[in-house]
């Protein structure tokens, strides 16, 4: 990196921010308290207080949120008339699914092969680390020039939207002439990228009955209806024979104008097994970040280790769909349910519960602040240009700001680029795309409080 001295400064900070991060990994913040304890969470959430604290801030405080979890608020005042940024970050992860897969534990940040491992490493705890770290470089090089204010999620992976409710109470909190949303990535390691959409979802949940209670197969089956059968039916209806999303009432041919993503570099990122074809049509940035994408995350029914010869009475599933930017999640969900109600053989009973959903988001920009970050970026990222990508997942919280807020303008950048995996085993940050999207945040923040 160049000789800037936010960057000579930045780069002065890592190996304190690589300890810091190790203390935050540590603590294991899954927002599911049925899995893991409270007591967790709320370590990490009075971590990312006294840090607050230690920097500065005014007003630091544990907001109690509606789904049971708390998020973390900080001010920081900057000079008198300037502009205020609010910074967002999230303290709570996936859980770690299966930690034996894990090549190093979970929970303990671990260096390997020029990486940092560790759950929430990239997502997102890395995300608070790199707000400090261009905080600090700030602070050692003339001083912050806006006012900051800082939120800190505590179940933004749970998507229970405790936050969002909180927000929409407290509606002047997190007033803000521009936001930056600390949880997303650049495009590939080293390529400096803004992500410009997301994709909305809603979550359905569907139960299928056919019988008061399972039957023999050998004496029932062929003629008793079947009702797992039945949801299997009901399911593949979901799919055209290629693999695209098919719910009736839902266009899915938009298109994606702007930086694509070339099959075999997805290929190689989404791990896909040799042989195996890529589902859908059109190309792959049309598929994940223009058009609605469905996936049945899990299936209620006998699993094959036990099971016993019968005619299932009753089957259930719960469906993910995905939506772009363009479509209403209220008006998906609904054509979704009735999707599955209607595509449901045999006369079965049917049900579906709406159980989730978050509205997909676009920025606009052409916005000064897209200017100022597009001038950092080129200096953390030299001979490189800022990019402009979509992202296929869904940050609910984005939407509640753009509507509490009209006026702010709202980036995303953040360090899930392919290679960390997030969400996956072995999640892992590259500390070079650490330092330098801190430098970037340090220098946005300059270059935005002088435009």
């Amino acid at each position: 990196m160049s000789s800037n001295p936010v960057a000579e400064t930045v780069a002065s900070l890592m190996p304190g921010a690589q300890a810091e991060l190790a203390e935050l990994v540590a603590f294991r913040s899954v927002a599911d308290f049925d899995q893991y304890p409270r007591s967790e969470s709320e370590g990490a959430a009075n971590w990312v207080a006294d840090a607050l604290r230690a920097e500065g801030f005014q007003d630091v405080a544990l907001l109690d949120t509606p789904d049971g979890t708390q998020s973390v608020y900080g001010f920081l005042p900057g000079p008198e008339g300037a502009k205020t940024v609010l910074l967002y970050a999230h303290y709570d992860v996936q859980p770690p699914l299966d930690e034996a897969a894990w090549t190093t534990p979970p929970f303990e940040l671990t260096e390997r092969d020029g990486r940092w491992y560790g759950r929430g490493a990239a997502d997102c705890k890395g995300g608070f680390i790199m707000h400090l770290l261009a905080l600090r470089a700030l602070k050692a090089n003339g001083g912050v020039p806006v006012g900051v204010k800082v939120i800190v999620e505590g179940s933004e992976e749970q998507g229970t939207g405790g936050l969002e409710r909180y927000a929409e109470q407290h509606p002047e909190l997190l007033t803000a002439d521009t936001i930056v949303i600390g949880d997303v990535g650049n495009f590939r390691l080293g390529l400096p990228t803004v992500t410009s959409t997301l994709r909305g979802m809603t979550l359905v949940r569907v139960q299928i009955d056919t019988l008061e209670g399972n039957l023999h197969s050998g004496q029932f089956g062929g003629a008793a209806p079947d009702a797992l059968g039945a949801l299997i039916r009901v399911l593949d209806s979901l799919r055209a024979e290629d693999g695209s999303t098919t719910i009736d009432g839902l266009t899915g041919d938009a298109r994606w104008e702007g930086l694509q993503y070339e099959e075999e570099a997805f290929r190689k990122d989404a791990k896909v097994l040799d042989g195996v074809e890529l589902i859908g049509s059109g190309t792959v940035a049309d598929r994940i970040w223009a058009r609605p994408a469905v996936t049945v995350l899990g299936i209620d029914c006998p699993p094959v280790v036990g099971a016993t010869p019968s005619v299932q009475a009753g089957a259930r599933a719960l469906v993910s769909l995905r939506v772009p930017p363009g479509v209403d999640a209220v008006e998906a969900s609904k054509l979704l349910q009735a999707h599955l109600e209607a595509r449901t053989p045999w006369g079965a009973r049917v049900s579906t519960e709406q159980i989730g959903q978050g509205q997909p988001f676009r920025a606009d920009t052409s916005s000064p602040a897209y200017t100022a970050m597009a001038e950092a970026m080129a200096v953390a990222y030299p001979g490189e240009e800022m990019q402009s990508a979509g992202q296929g997942g869904s940050i609910p919280l984005c939407n509640t700001l753009a509507s509490l807020y009209p006026h702010a303008e709202i980036l995303l950048i953040g360090l899930s680029e392919p290679q960390a995996q997030i969400h996956a085993v072995n999640e892992s940050v590259s500390p070079d795309e650490l330092e330098r999207l801190s430098v970037t945040e340090a220098l946005f923040l300059q270059k935005y409080a002088a435009s």
